[in-house]
């Protein structure tokens, strides 16, 4: 029984050691800098297609765009992580604009939405596309 406790203390003191020795991870800082975002979306059901730029940044692996003005009709904001080997989840939110460019057109100008973006990122340039709903493509540019 001795034995026993005494192995679970060397144990428990060699977590204990190992948590007051571990290093937070530093943040990714590998992708850094102003970019210039391209958004292409393809036309569907009655909508025109779209493109326009916008400017983003990258602070320590954290991706941040705004096209527009936040909460105004038109706006779209692209946020998301971008990993040490440049894959990137995105998530786009925004309000729609002219019903001329959204699908179906029963939508009222100001409609919230949503959409996932995947995206690979290098250390000049990246691709991206709208996982669901119409086909959007995106590609980032390092300034």
């Amino acid at each position: 029984m001795q034995i026993a406790t005494r192995s679970s203390m060397l144990l428990l003191a060699a977590v204990a050691w190992g948590v007051a020795t571990a290093q937070p991870q530093a943040p990714n800082k590998r992708f850094d800098g102003k970019w210039q975002t391209t958004v292409s979306c393809e036309p569907l059901r009655g909508a025109l297609g779209f493109s326009y730029r916008f400017a983003s940044e990258i602070k320590g692996g954290s991706f941040h765009g705004l096209h527009g003005v936040e909460d105004e009709p038109g706006f779209l904001l692209v946020e998301g992580a971008i990993e040490d080997d440049g894959s990137a989840s995105l998530y786009a939110k925004g309000k729609s604009n002219g019903k001329e460019y959204t699908p179906g057109r029963d939508v009222a100008t100001g409609t919230e939405y949503g959409y996932h973006i995947k995206a690979t990122f290098t250390d000049r340039s990246g691709t991206g596309s709208r996982v669901e709903g119409r086909a959007c493509s995106f590609e980032f540019v390092r300034k």
